[in-house]
C-alpha cells in the first residue's frame, strides 16, 4: 500500500495552513488520489471529483475486476466541513461516490454539487432526493459562480463524447484551472480550452486498455501534449495508483513534459502545489 506524502491530522494541518493564507496571488491545490483535487484560494476551498472511500473495493471483491486499492485514503470526508463546492465530472464511481458525499455533505451543510446537466435523475438516484438543493447542473458551455468560483463546463470523450461526460474549468481569482474529468483528445478541445487561458491542467494519464475494460483516458504523452497545445502554466497528472488494474507510470509523461518544455508537477497523494501568478517572479 502506499502511504499518502501527508495523510489524516497531518494533511489537515497543511489545509489549514494553506486555507489562512489571505493573499489572492496564491492558489493551493492538492492531490487526493486518483481525480481528486482539493483547491484553495484566500481561504474558499473547492473539491473536484473526490473519491475517499473503499466502496469500488468492496463492490467488485467477488468479481473478476477487483478493484485493490493501491493508496491508502488521504482524508476521512466527515472532516472536510470547510468546502463549498464538489464537482461530480460525470456518473462513474471513482468521481461520483455516495461513500465520499454523504458523509462529505453533512459535514458542509452549505456546500453545492456541480455536475452535469444530463445527471441529474442519476444523482437524484444515488444520493437521494434531500441532495436536490445541492445540485447545480451544467449544460456544455454554461457557466455558474458559487462564491468565488466560476465554473464552465466542457466536453469530455470518455472514449467518446456524450453529456454525461464533462471537464470544469474554474476561475478563482487570477487563476485558471482545468479539471478534465475523465477524457480523450477529439477534434476542437484546444480550441475549446485555448481562450481560458489556463494556469493549471489537472489530466488523467491512465490511458486506454480496451483488452482489461477500461475506459478511454488522455495517456501521460498525451497529457503533456494537451497540456502544451492549451498553453497551460503547469500540468499535474492524475487517475493512476488507485486501483491496480487501472494504473500507468509517470515516467512517459513526464520525459514527453521535458521534450515539449511543458512545465509538470508529480504529486504524490495528500502534497500540495502552490502557484503564482504567471507575473510573480517565483511563480510556478
Amino acid at each position: 500500500m502506499i502511504r499518502p506524502f501527508l495523510q489524516d491530522d497531518a494533511f489537515l494541518a497543511d489545509v489549514a495552513a494553506g486555507r489562512a493564507d489571505p493573499t489572492p496571488d496564491r492558489l493551493h491545490v492538492w492531490w487526493l488520489g486518483q481525480s481528486g483535487f482539493l483547491v484553495s484560494h484566500a481561504g474558499r476551498c473547492l473539491l473536484f471529483d473526490p473519491y475517499l472511500s473503499d466502496s469500488l473495493t468492496k463492490k467488485y471483491a467477488t468479481t473478476d475486476k477487483p478493484h485493490i486499492r493501491m493508496t491508502d485514503r488521504v482524508i476521512d470526508p466527515a472532516r472536510l466541513g470547510f468546502v463549498e463546492v464538489v464537482t461530480s465530472s460525470h456518473h462513474h464511481t471513482d468521481h461520483f461516490d455516495a461513500e465520499t458525499l454523504h458523509p462529505l455533505f453533512a459535514a458542509a451543510p452549505a456546500a453545492r454539487f456541480v455536475l452535469p446537466a444530463a445527471n441529474v435523475d442519476f444523482a437524484l438516484q444515488r444520493l437521494g432526493p434531500d441532495a436536490r438543493p445541492r445540485f447545480l447542473p451544467l449544460a456544455d458551455g454554461t457557466s455558474i459562480t458559487v462564491g468565488p468560483f466560476t465554473l464552465t463546463a466542457v466536453p469530455a470523450a470518455h472514449e467518446h463524447l456524450a453529456p454525461e461526460f464533462a471537464g470544469f474549468v474554474v476561475g478563482v481569482g487570477r487563476f485558471r484551472i482545468y479539471h478534465s474529468g475523465d477524457t480523450v483528445l477529439y477534434p476542437g478541445l484546444e480550441e475549446r480550452l485555448r481562450p481560458f487561458h489556463v494556469d493549471l491542467a489537472l489530466l488523467p494519464i491512465n490511458g486506454r486498455a480496451p483488452e482489461r475494460r477500461v475506459s478511454g483516458n488522455l495517456d501521460g504523452p498525451e497529457a503533456a501534449r494537451l497540456a502544451h497545445a492549451i498553453g497551460a502554466r503547469c500540468v499535474v497528472p492524475c487517475h493512476y495508483e488507485m486501483f491496480t488494474f487501472n494504473t500507468a507510470s509517470t515516467i512517459p509523461f513526464a520525459a514527453e513534459c521535458a521534450h515539449l518544455r511543458q512545465r509538470g508537477a508529480i504529486l504524490r497523494a495528500g502534497e500540495r502545489l502552490t502557484l503564482a501568478p504567471a507575473a510573480t517572479a517565483s511563480a510556478l
